[in-house]
């Protein structure tokens, strides 16, 4: 694997910023570099509500990065999305990583039921997750903190280690080249 110098992350969210330093520095602590944001476009709705919307929209957001910051080792984008099936709302999201040289590394993180009254929120009054959580926990811009997740499990996972784990499954594919 070359020296990595320079990461992109497909968002200025300093969450998504912070979670991918941490999966690159964990996997490769031996070496150098760089990781940096830029205002990647998603393509897809705020709030993603399936699965397909979620990972279109973090694979959107790697294209937008190669074009506003061409050049870098590597791209990450984090997608956080929701989806509804007969009444009951999960919240998950997707990690796509690509280097220069065209490989790509994707995972979907852990899933979990978010509480009525924030489905009633996102889905009947279509807000954002992260406006949702924000009124629920009288939180102010929650979504560049710990989240929905850091809400909801009382801090023992914050939004930063909820991407993290489903970054360095994306990174697989880099950490072992001969079996990708």
């Amino acid at each position: 694997m070359p020296k990595i110098k320079n990461i992109i992350v497909a968002s200025l969210n300093p969450v998504k910023i912070e979670a991918a330093r941490q999966c690159f520095e964990r996997a490769f602590p031996e070496q150098e570099f760089i990781v940096s944001g830029v205002a990647a476009k998603s393509g897809v709705s705020d709030q993603p509500l399936s699965n397909e919307e979620t990972k279109r929209g973090a694979s959107n957001r790697l294209e937008s990065a190669k074009l506003l910051s061409p050049g870098a080792d590597f791209y990450m984008a984090f997608e956080g999305g929701v989806e509804d099936v007969d009444g009951v709302m999960e919240e998950f999201a997707w990690a796509l990583i690509i280097s220069q040289d065209g490989k790509r590394g994707e995972a979907r993180s852990a899933s979990f039921i978010v509480p009525a009254q924030l489905r009633k929120m996102v889905i009947e009054q279509g807000l954002e997750m992260g406006n949702a959580n924000d009124l629920l926990f009288n939180l102010k811009n929650s979504k560049q903190a710990g989240g929905v997740v850091s809400g909801l499990t009382n801090g023992i996972i914050n939004r930063t280690d909820y991407y993290v784990h489903m970054g360095t499954f994306a990174l697989l594919p880099f950490i072992h080249p001969e079996l990708y």
